[in-house]
């Protein structure tokens, strides 16, 4: 019998993919109620206006069929620090100082092998998205979770636990705003409070940035390399797959004081050799681009969640602050997150996930829905659709 690495025992399923098999299945077609696509970050929003035809001009050059450079070629590197620097005031080198990865995702993991050792605790909020919280496993490292709270019906960070769930073994935090699954965004205070936490009791920080400015209501970006003493305590991990929509270009990026961006680069080339070759001459020009389509696209997110909360007053929702899915505590219906998904599918025809496993105790409460796939016209069907359902009958 072939044996199972240790490693694994902590290492368990999002439930995604069953959602996604189960939406599937031919007996689900419904005349009246095709199923609402609720439980994946896929997007039905409009690349940006460069993507597909960048990549098609691409596609027969040299450098979209090659290994090299492994850790990303020089100009999408530099069209990354010249982005970076007008949201943070701060400009990487593009040579030492950033890698290209094969997607957010991949950066994450290559920062943590790059800065975990088995036994570290990294902190986490609760929710976090699941992918996340493995990953720290993967690389040796024990999640701690501090939590969000819901106050007047919005996440709020709970500072007081934040500081709790640093402990001795602590070596630092990965963190999102917004966040996923919640849509939770930090304030100034937060940051502030996170960033003083990593100066006094020399911790870093791992920022995923994938959504940072996909902000609702007004919410203006703040960002944790705007404190001071924090560039060279932070990895900012990039991605073009939110804000950007690009999801199968698998552009991600890790950027970050040399030394350790050095020991990112090499868990990389390790991991996957090197960035998509077909993406990067269109990831450049997208970075480069006008940015007007990012906007365009938080109103329209925006519209989509507001569509959800006035169609479902009194449900127990929990309005983000940004990103593209939100929360619906079922607990407080009396449910537990895979009895409520199954179902929403059987009963409704949502496919919507359940939260077990994306953090800790307040995660497990919850099943998510995403809207970032389904327009205005068939999300105003959710109602209609809850109607006489389990789930609402226990309101």
């Amino acid at each position: 019998m072939i044996p199972k690495a240790r490693r694994l025992d902590s290492i368990h399923g999002f439930g995604i993919d069953r959602v996604a098999a189960a939406a599937d299945e031919p007996a689900r077609a419904n005349p009246r109620w095709p199923v609402l696509r609720m439980e994946n970050l896929d997007t039905d929003l409009p690349l940006p206006p460069e993507a597909v035809r960048v990549t098609r001009e691409a596609l027969e050059t040299p450098p979209a069929n090659s290994w090299l450079p492994f850790t990303g070629d020089l100009e999408l590197r530099a069209a990354i620090a010249d982005f970076t620097a007008v949201r943070t005031g701060h400009r990487y080198d593009p040579e030492r100082e950033i890698v290209i990865t094969v997607g957010g995702m991949e950066g994450l993991l290559n920062a943590l092998l790059a800065t975990v050792s088995d036994g570290d605790e990294i902190v986490v909020t609760d929710p976090t998205y699941a992918g996340i919280v493995n990953r720290i496993h993967v690389a040796g490292g024990t999640p701690r979770v501090a939590p969000f709270r819901v106050v007047d019906g919005e996440w709020r960070l709970d500072r007081d636990a934040l500081v709790a769930a640093v402990r001795p073994a602590t070596r630092g935090f990965l963190l999102m705003s917004p966040s996923m699954p919640s849509g939770g965004t930090f304030d100034e205070d937060d940051w502030r409070l996170v960033c003083d936490l990593c100066r006094e009791r020399e911790l870093f920080l791992i920022y995923d940035a994938a959504m940072e400015r996909l902000l609702f209501d007004g919410r203006p970006l703040v960002h944790p390399l705007r404190f001071e003493g924090m560039a060279e305590r932070t990895l900012v991990v990039g991605s073009l797959s939110k804000e950007h929509r690009m999801i199968g270009w698998r552009v991600g990026w890790v950027a970050g004081p040399a030394d350790t961006i050095a020991d990112v680069g090499w868990m990389h080339v390790y991991n996957t050799t090197t960035p998509v070759g077909i993406a990067r001459a269109a990831a450049a020009a997208v970075l480069r681009g006008d940015q007007a389509h990012v906007d365009e696209c938080v109103v329209e997110l925006e519209r989509r969640r507001d569509t959800m909360l006035t169609g479902l007053p009194g449900w127990p929702l929990v309005r983000p602050g940004g990103g593209w899915s939100l929360l619906l505590d079922v607990s407080a219906l009396g449910f537990e997150p895979e009895e409520a998904s199954r179902l929403l599918l059987e009963e409704s025809s949502i496919a919507a996930t359940g939260m077990r496993g994306w953090g800790g105790e307040v995660a497990a409460r919850y099943v998510r829905f995403v809207f970032s796939a389904e327009p205005v016209e068939r999300l105003e069907t959710i109602p209609e659709r809850l109607a006489g359902g389990s789930l609402a009958r226990a309101l």
